[in-house]
């Protein structure tokens, strides 16, 4: 595939714009081109952004149209209308679901390669949809999924066994929302499964423990929003991580949503599986061991998701 060194995010909010300014930062484009609706946010906030370039970073930041989503590597979608606080995220689906349509129609009358990020959120029927408007090969669009929760779950258990995140291995899987569940039979500290370690080192470890390790995760998001109005940092973070991966093509595991074809028995819905991430997208998902009551509670969860999916 060729490469381009350009980037485009749709959507100048906080959520675009701080992605914009963690790309930058990591340098991972020659070009960077944030496209809103309005045109005097986007201006806004590229001129902010080019100010601090001479320091650090050496991208070409500008604001542009869709027009401008020619030639890029990788077209991140961030517009549409946030959560407010005590919402949930299906409670976005019929607006932003507006929204994106019509950012697709645009996309397509410009595209000519690249692979699609969404970002907007509900991001997994997002995502579903995105891949059947833009019509692209198998794991060109995928959202970011459980990428955030899966950072944040591991946040957690490193503080509840003392130890630094970097001896944690945890993945969340299912709905970015209510719906999703850690895997749990494959957690590891240390690379020594979580149950063993624990049990090791005289550490209390039960479902209860894992049920609110688990709720802390869910309620971090809507916690944020409720002290702050807004959540950007966390995630613009695990984009450019993704966007080093697929730039860089470095071959990363994540869990992301794509459209699963079969796997665990999942067909026909955007969902979270730990997945390989290069320069292609997704380019495939992994097949786990996980135990029957995980490999249940995704199979209920595609089938609730898939009732969003018609709206």
């Amino acid at each position: 595939m060729e490469r381009h060194g350009k980037i485009a995010i749709i959507g100048a909010g906080y959520v675009g714009a701080s992605i914009c300014y963690a790309l930058m930062l990591k340098m991972l484009a020659q070009e960077i081109v944030l496209i809103d609706s309005n045109e005097q946010k986007s201006q806004g906030e590229a001129m902010d952004i080019v100010h601090g370039i001479p320091y650090m970073g050496n991208s070409r930041v500008y604001a542009g149209t869709y027009k401008d989503c020619q030639d890029c590597d990788v077209i991140i979608i961030t517009a549409g209308r946030n959560r407010r606080p005590g919402q949930l995220r299906t409670d976005l689906v019929e607006e932003n679901t507006v929204i994106l349509h019509q950012i697709s129609m645009e996309i397509k009358k410009y595209y000519n390669g690249g692979v699609i990020l969404v970002v907007s959120n509900p991001v997994d029927i997002m995502t579903y949809k995105m891949e059947q408007w833009m019509e692209l090969p198998e794991g060109m669009v995928f959202g970011t999924g459980c990428i955030l929760d899966t950072s944040r779950l591991v946040r957690q258990i490193a503080e509840y066994v003392k130890l630094s995140i970097d001896n944690i291995q945890a993945t969340i899987i299912g709905e970015h929302g209510a719906r999703q569940c850690p895997i749990w039979s494959r957690v590891t500290v240390a690379n020594i499964p979580i149950d063993e370690y624990c049990k090791t080192f005289g550490i209390e470890w039960n479902d209860l423990i894992k049920e609110e390790i688990l709720a802390k995760v869910q309620a971090m998001g809507a916690e944020i929003i409720k002290r702050k109005e807004r959540t950007h940092y966390g995630i613009a973070t695990c984009v450019a991580y993704l966007i080093d991966a697929i730039v860089n093509d470095r071959k990363i595991v994540a869990s992301v949503s794509s459209v699963l074809n079969g796997e665990y028995g999942i067909f026909d819905v955007a969902l979270s599986v730990p997945s390989v991430i290069g320069a292609k997208g997704v380019e495939k998902h992994l097949m786990e061991k996980w135990n029957q009551n995980e490999i249940d509670f995704m199979i209920n969860c595609s089938q609730q998701m898939k009732e969003f999916i018609s709206i």
